[in-house]
Formats: C-alpha cells, sequence, structure tokens
C-alpha cells in the first residue's frame, strides 16, 4: 500500500531521474550505491527496517544488492514490465539484460510499485531518454 509519505518520496525520486536525465548521467546505478553505502553505515538491523525508494523498479543487479546486503521494503514508481512495454511501444530493440520482476531476484522483502500516478510521468522520461541515444 502507498501512503502518502511514499508518494512524497516518489516524487523526489521522479525529480532525481529528471535531473539525471538532463545531465545525461544515465548509467549510474543509485540503487547500488545506496546498498553499499548501506552495508558500510548501517547496522544489520537498520538496515532490515530501511525503504529504499526508486523511479524504477531495481534492475537484476540492483536487486541483488539489495538482498545481499539485507536492505528492507523497496517502493517504486514504474515496473520493469511497463518499461519492457513503453520501449516496444517506441521502437526500441530489448535489453541484452533481462529486466526481472524484484521478487524474481530476491525474496523476503516487501515491494510495492509501480505507483499509477506517476506512470505517464516516467513513461515520458523514457520517452525523451530514447529520443536522445
Amino acid at each position: 500500500m502507498i501512503s502518502n509519505s511514499d508518494l512524497k518520496y516518489l516524487r523526489r525520486c521522479v525529480e532525481l531521474a529528471r535531473t539525471a536525465l538532463e545531465k545525461g548521467d544515465h548509467t549510474q546505478h543509485p540503487e547500488f550505491a545506496l546498498a553499499r553505502w548501506a552495508a558500510a553505515n548501517m547496522t544489520r538491523s537498520e538496515r532490515s527496517k530501511a525503504t529504499v525508494y526508486t523511479s524504477g523498479e531495481h534492475c537484476p543487479m540492483c536487486a541483488a544488492a539489495h538482498g545481499w546486503v539485507g536492505l528492507g521494503r523497496i517502493v517504486y514508481a514504474s515496473s520493469s514490465k511497463q518499461l519492457v512495454q513503453w520501449l516496444d511501444e517506441m521502437g526500441v530493440p530489448p535489453s541484452r539484460v533481462r529486466n526481472l520482476p524484484i521478487q524474481e531476484v530476491i525474496r523476503d522483502s516487501i515491494i510495492d510499485g509501480p505507483v499509477p500516478e506517476l506512470e505517464e510521468e516516467m513513461r515520458q522520461l523514457h520517452r525523451q531518454f530514447y529520443k536522445r541515444v
């Protein structure tokens, strides 16, 4: 269930995604960097209680990092399934890396998303990115 507080943080994630797009910074995986930071700076108990917010569902690499360090809940604005659909609509060839749902990479995590209120905004960000490529 997405709360108003969750929506606030997700909107901030979308803003950050827009900023990254504008700066041309599209190869970073902040979820991976966050997992590394959490492993170095938080206790296992703190990590298990943490909530990670992202504009898009974790890629398999980031999902694995999330699972390995024992981070808690994941909340994302748009899903891998949506991304695959949007890319297909734009005629973008599929990625060599499969877009797997987080649940197929890690288990025992609470996962919430996608969020319908942010779907169109996320779709537009992907359109802008692929127009540049």
